[in-house]
């Protein structure tokens, strides 16, 4: 799972938050992305797909939620796999 975010983006701070406490419950690897330090780096994709939906969430590679977190959601598709 991958979390999209920026510096400074306090649902990003919040959604990473949530997605601590799920990640000890219920196992699972998560890479936090800041989509701005990407951008710098060279790669301006990911800044220019979900700049205004930040922070959102990827699961393998595919947009999950943007916003907020859909725990309940999420929680159904993680255990599914």
């Amino acid at each position: 799972m991958t979390l999209l975010t920026r510096a400074g983006c306090s649902m990003c701070e919040r959604a990473a938050r949530q997605l601590a406490v799920l990640r000890e419950e219920l196992n699972f690897e998560l890479v936090d992305t800041d989509v701005d330090v990407a951008a710098e780096a060279g790669d301006p994709t990911l800044r220019a797909r979900y700049g205004d939906l930040l922070p959102v969430i990827l699961l393998n590679g595919t947009e999950h939620s943007y916003w907020d977190v859909d725990e309940q959601q999420l929680r159904a598709d993680l255990t599914a796999r």
